[in-house]
Parts: structure tokens; sequence; C-alpha cells
């Protein structure tokens, strides 16, 4: 059983594009747009979306006879949530094997590890 705490890759791309809306919210023809073609379908994007509303990550309006959706959880705030699991779960919650683990990484410049670590100090 998956947690509903967190996204798969389909759902979390919907929230993205939903969050990317400028609107703040909007309807399944907008959360679409933002996938890259082949994009999926309408029907298959309003399931993610109905899924989204029943895992409490965002809510629909009724506008005439459309759905239009709004975030509940902001980008930020499920960031934070995926990376305090993480934290949790590959590093025993020692927040210094987690950050040691990021500076250690080959995917860093040279400047985001001084920044990285400016900011620790």
């Amino acid at each position: 059983m998956t947690d509903k705490r967190f996204l798969t890759r389909s759902e979390f791309q919907c929230m993205m594009n939903l969050w990317n809306l400028s609107t703040r919210g909007g309807f399944i023809r907008d959360i679409q747009e933002g996938f890259e073609n082949p994009r999926p379908a309408y029907t298959t994007t309003a399931t993610f979306m109905k899924i989204l509303v029943r895992k409490g990550f965002c809510k629909v309006t009724r506008v005439g006879s459309m759905q239009y959706y709004t975030p509940k959880i902001s980008k930020k705030d499920y960031c934070k949530r995926v990376l305090q699991k993480a934290q949790e779960d590959y590093f025993d919650g020692d927040v210094v094997q987690f950050v040691e683990f990021l500076l250690n990484q080959n995917t860093l410049t040279p400047e985001q590890k001084e920044a990285m670590v400016a900011m620790l100090r």
C-alpha cells in the first residue's frame, strides 16, 4: 500500500503543473499544458487530479460544468516532507550525514558546495 502523504511520478507532474500556473489554480486543460508531448489524455489527467483531491493535495471547485483545481499544499511544504522522509529513511534521521552526503555528490559545482558550507556557518 502506498503512503498517501507522497506522490507518484505522474501525480507529482500534475502537481508541478498546477503549482506552476500563474493563476494558482486551473482547469484540466491548463494542467495538461504543462506536460511535454505526447501529453496524457484528458481523462488520464482528470483521473490523476481526482486522486490528488482524495489524497488532500488539492481541492476542486465547480465552475459551471467544469472542475477548477487549486493546491492545498505548497511546493515548498511538499519538498520539505520528501526531504524529511529521505533523511529519516536513508540517514537514520541524522541531518549531518544527510548534508555530508549532499556535499560529497559529484553533481554539485564548487560554487554550490561553497554556498552550502557558507549557509552552515
